[in-house]
């Protein structure tokens, strides 16, 4: 809630496309879903089952709950274009400049929430830290995630740079 109300107040004071908002609005969203489970225990297979889809894991080939991955994608891929778009309409970069900055940006933001969450877990009680951190028993849990926000950066910025043309 302190999410949404944060982007409300900075929307009036500094105006962005529908789009970039709806990038915002859809990340707080896949944060309140993985907060609300907990993100290891997501039941997205369920859902998956109840809509009479395919298993994602079952078609992705996964052996553990992936969604705090989607979010960790989902941070660069959502936040690319609001992020340009702010540095290009309120700071004067080029759109260039801007997109650039803004991969940056989701790189050192991803390691910076690793490095946080590592610190966590060496600060905290065993099991309390396995439950926050979401490893799910995988050593390369960190730096997967931290490729996994840099790929959905690179794709969005990809796709502004293509849309732009």
């Amino acid at each position: 809630m302190a999410g949404v109300a944060g982007l409300w107040l900075a929307l009036r004071r500094w105006s962005m496309p529908t789009g970039a908002v709806l990038c915002v609005c859809v990340f707080l969203w896949l944060h309140t879903i993985g907060g609300r489970y907990i993100y290891s225990f997501v039941p997205y297979e369920d859902w998956a089952r109840a809509l009479s889809v395919p298993s994602p894991a079952e078609v992705l080939g996964l052996e553990r709950n992936a969604w705090d991955r989607l979010v960790h994608f989902s941070f660069g891929a959502c936040l690319i274009y609001p992020a340009s778009e702010g540095l290009s309409r309120h700071r004067g970069l080029s759109r260039g400049l801007a997109t650039y900055i803004a991969v940056e940006f989701v790189l050192a933001g991803s390691a910076v929430y690793e490095v946080f969450e590592w610190l966590l877990t060496v600060f905290m009680a065993g099991p309390d830290a396995l439950a926050y951190n979401g490893q799910q028993g995988d050593v390369w849990d960190p730096q997967k995630d931290m490729a996994l926000a840099a790929l959905g950066a690179l794709l969005a910025a990809l796709v502004l740079r293509l849309r732009r043309r």
